[in-house]
């Protein structure tokens, strides 16, 4: 004990402030995490102790996401493929709405090219979404980003599922011009890395032609990202993504936008706001 005490005091805990408050577990006996927690008092850290371990941590866990209805109102923030979604999501609290940022949380871009690194466990992601459920505040509606019923390898727990297919939508509708220059820039770290790109075209393969998918990978090669991009949405993502929508409630209101620059989404987060705010009570 001792021993694995020090590695962890010279190793990841080295650079910890004073202030920082750990919180330590066991399985579920709390003999080690009680001796851990005592040697991090001495050095002068607050400890806490999870009192029952794991196993009780996670049973509050699959108690909130799978037994526990949503506390809040769900809007669900719909849009076509490239409508800056998750931008305008992570805006809104600044204008008073509180969200979930489900991508977040998954650390995945929620389509087949918006894997961003290694995705946390099942159980890992259901434990940062059982944090997030439990902080609403039951008198304010919650927005959260469309979503299928899995963001890449992670399934969303029924009761929020369920929540989000009944939920009212607040609609983005813009130009598919302007969603392909965004979707040019907001794909920069995959466009940057021409294999990978290109691999990813390729799982395209059973759902289209193979013309398309050359078409496809020519202008991946040659460098021309925003009509890659116009391609995608009008062969591939916006028809699948009209017969997802078609099985879900009606939008509460459909906000039109013309472009969708850095330096205008502040403004349309603004809007949405406003509509949120008069259409759900």
């Amino acid at each position: 004990m001792a021993k694995n005490a020090a590695k962890h005091l010279e190793g990841a805990l080295a650079d910890r402030p004073g202030g920082w408050r750990p919180l330590v577990y066991c399985w579920r006996g709390g003999q080690r995490s009680g001796s851990f927690a005592l040697i991090l008092g001495q050095i002068g850290w607050r400890v806490e102790t999870l009192v029952g371990g794991y196993k009780t941590w996670r049973g509050l866990v699959v108690d909130q996401v799978y037994d526990t209805p949503v506390r809040a109102p769900v809007v669900v923030l719909d849009g076509n493929t490239g409508s800056a979604k998750t931008e305008l999501l992570n805006l809104l609290p600044g204008f008073g709405v509180q969200v979930i940022d489900l991508e977040g949380l998954a650390r995945h871009r929620g389509s087949l090219f918006g894997a961003v690194g290694p995705q946390p466990s099942q159980k890992a992601f259901e434990g940062v979404l059982a944090l997030a459920l439990a902080g609403l505040d039951p008198t304010r509606p919650v927005v959260v980003e469309a979503e299928s019923s899995k963001i890449g390898n992670l399934r969303l727990p029924p009761m929020l599922w369920k929540a989000m297919v009944a939920a009212p939508r607040v609609t983005v509708s813009a130009p598919r011009s302007a969603r392909a220059d965004y979707l040019a820039r907001a794909y920069a770290d995959l466009t940057a890395d021409p294999a990978r790109l290109a691999a990813t075209v390729d799982l395209l393969k059973p759902l289209h032609p193979r013309e398309v998918i050359d078409g496809w990978q020519t202008l991946a090669g040659a460098g021309d990202f925003i009509a890659l991009a116009d391609s995608l949405m009008e062969r591939h993502y916006d028809p699948r993504y009209g017969k997802h929508r078609e099985r879900m409630a009606a939008p509460l209101v459909d906000l039109a936008v013309g472009r969708l620059d850095a330096a205008d989404l502040p403004g349309i987060a603004d809007r949405l706001a406003g509509a949120i705010r008069a259409g759900v009570r």
